[in-house]
């Protein structure tokens, strides 16, 4: 008996380490610090064996979890629904703006839990994961849709494994179906053109001049107000972008439509926010051609304010409806899909209006770095999806002036060299 004590003793270890001890029901046991609790305490856990052997295996095991970080925290575990809940309600929407929320809120209640919700988090695999994306692709989803729910799952894991309630990120180990680059398409300079003709018979006609030459998001030109251009300095400042609206009911019960269709609907964000990213807030320089425009554009406003008389609100919206609010995304979008109509030019997305200034800037010539900043891009890649077709163009021109500049002279007065001197000379 004098001896178990004694060993007892010798395998005690203090300040937290692991212990490994015989009790008095004859059973070994050990005890090893973890971390800490959410009350402040040490997290110790505890293990019993027949034999130490055992024990001791027990012990190094938790042990290797422990620096693995794999170990669980103490109390009820988390499932996959109970984390994203949590993360989607508590912890998200301290991070990033109400749009992206959105985007977050379909990815999880609509395609997360309903798949993977009864997984506990810490069993979660990257096979559960693949097995989920590969049911998406054969109910005919997109590979986006995929790619964006698996960027929200992934965002949303990494936070469970910062706090500790997982060891490992399964979403970072799980392959994702390949995403084709998604082509962009410009318009060429002859459809521009076209559009802009159109568009001078047209209501706020400076409208598609600014998505056409700046490349503004939707947002960004329909959140412009005349205090942030500076006609005399040929200068526009990029603050905030226009949101689509959410709603709620406003009935006392529920009417049985949408609540974006309820009669008595209530609006429930802002009209406005302020661009996503500190690259979003940014100054843009105006063409010459576009600050006369937007000289017209006022005169035209002021006329359509003095016929509105007191109807008119004055919000100071760049383009605003004939009463002076703001212009919504919807009608917008519907006066896009006029335009492309009345101008004969093949039907695109807004967006695409985007692409052409954006591959313009590239065309031309200006430094990617400068790019970035007049279109709001905050990385690099951005400008990368459009190079393959910079490219091409520029390999077009080359090809051209190759043609023109080390064109034989002909006149055979050169025969000893390969004709560039002398085409050179021409062409200086």
């Amino acid at each position: 008996m004098a001896e178990a004590n004694n060993d007892k003793k010798r395998t005690r270890q203090p300040n937290g380490r692991s212990s490994i001890y015989q009790g008095s029901d004859g059973k070994w046991h050990g005890r090893v610090t973890v971390g800490i609790r959410d009350d402040g305490s040490p997290d110790r856990r505890h293990v019993e064996r027949k034999t130490r052997a055992e024990v001791t295996a027990a012990v190094r095991e938790l042990e290797k979890q422990r620096e693995a970080k794999t170990l669980a925290k103490p109390g009820k575990p988390w499932t996959v629904k109970t984390w994203l809940t949590h993360w989607v309600e508590t912890i998200a929407p301290l991070a990033v703006n109400e749009n992206t929320m959105v985007g977050y809120g379909v990815a999880v209640r609509k395609h997360l839990i309903p798949a993977l919700g009864a997984h506990r988090l810490d069993k979660l695999r990257p096979e559960h994961i693949e097995r989920f994306y590969g049911n998406m692709q054969a109910d005919g989803r997109k590979a986006g849709t995929i790619h964006q729910i698996h960027r929200t799952f992934r965002t949303a894991l990494n936070e469970a494994v910062r706090r500790g309630h997982l060891g490992r990120n399964p979403v970072q180990l799980a392959k994702a179906p390949r995403l084709r680059e998604e082509e962009v398409e410009p318009y060429t300079v002859e459809e521009v053109q076209r559009l802009l003709r159109t568009a001078d018979d047209r209501r706020n006609s400076a409208r598609w001049a600014v998505a056409l030459a700046l490349g503004l998001r939707q947002g960004e030109a329909l959140g412009l107000k005349w205090a942030d251009v500076d006609l005399e300095r040929g200068v526009l400042m990029v603050r905030r972008s226009r949101r689509r609206p959410r709603y709620a009911h406003g009935c006392g019960d529920p009417c049985g439509r949408k609540a974006g269709y309820c009669p008595q609907r209530q609006r429930t964000n802002p009209e406005t926010a302020d661009t996503k990213s500190r690259a979003g807030r940014r100054a843009v320089g105006l063409p010459s051609q576009l600050v006369d425009l937007l000289r017209v554009h006022r005169v035209k406003q002021d006329a359509e304010r003095a016929a509105a008389g007191d109807k008119w609100t004055d919000e100071g919206w760049l383009f605003a409806t004939p009463t002076g609010r703001g212009t919504s995304p919807r009608t917008d979008y519907d006066d896009w899909k006029e335009l492309l109509e009345n101008a004969k030019v093949r039907d695109g997305r807004l967006h695409d209006a985007r692409h052409t200034a954006a591959t313009v800037l590239l065309i031309l010539g200006v430094s990617e770095r400068a790019v970035m900043g007049l279109m709001g891009w905050s990385t690099t890649a951005m400008a990368a999806r459009y190079q393959h077709m910079v490219d091409s163009v520029r390999n077009e021109v080359a090809q051209r002036v190759d043609g023109l500049i080390w064109k034989p002279a002909g006149d055979g007065s050169d025969d000893d060299d390969d004709g560039l001197s002398g085409s050179l000379v021409r062409a200086n």
